[in-house]
This record gives C-alpha cells, sequence and structure tokens, in this order.
C-alpha cells in the first residue's frame, strides 16, 4: 500500500462546500483582526481567499461580509 502524496482535492473541496459559511465567517473574522493590527497585507490575503471560496460555491460576499454556504 502507498501512502498518499498529497491532499485529496474532491475530499478537501467537498468538505470545504459543506462548511462554506462558516469557512468565510473566520477568514473575514482573520481579515478584520489584521486589519486591526493594520497589516494591509494579511487582510488583503485572507479577503481575496474568501472571495475565491465564495465565488466556487456560487455566491460572492457582498460589501466585504461572509456568505453563509
Amino acid at each position: 500500500m502507498t501512502a498518499p502524496t498529497g491532499p485529496n482535492p474532491a475530499a478537501v473541496g467537498q468538505i470545504a462546500a459543506e462548511h462554506l459559511g462558516p469557512i468565510l465567517y473566520a477568514l473575514e473574522t482573520c481579515a478584520l483582526t489584521m486589519e486591526r493590527a493594520g497589516r494591509t497585507e494579511e487582510v488583503r490575503y485572507y479577503r481575496a481567499l474568501a472571495e475565491l471560496l465564495a465565488e466556487a460555491g456560487g455566491a460572492l460576499p457582498e460589501t466585504g461580509s461572509p456568505v453563509s454556504g
């Protein structure tokens, strides 16, 4: 039996789809924390990641707020 060589994209995608709302909420919470700390690069990263996930899930965040999935 061989060891897995990396993440299983189908399994990761299924889990992300099932928990999209909480994931987007957590990413926005991270972005807000980084914003308060003045860490603009991290804010952009977390919000861009949330936007990609939201687009992949079929919904876009409105005014920077996470979307429940």
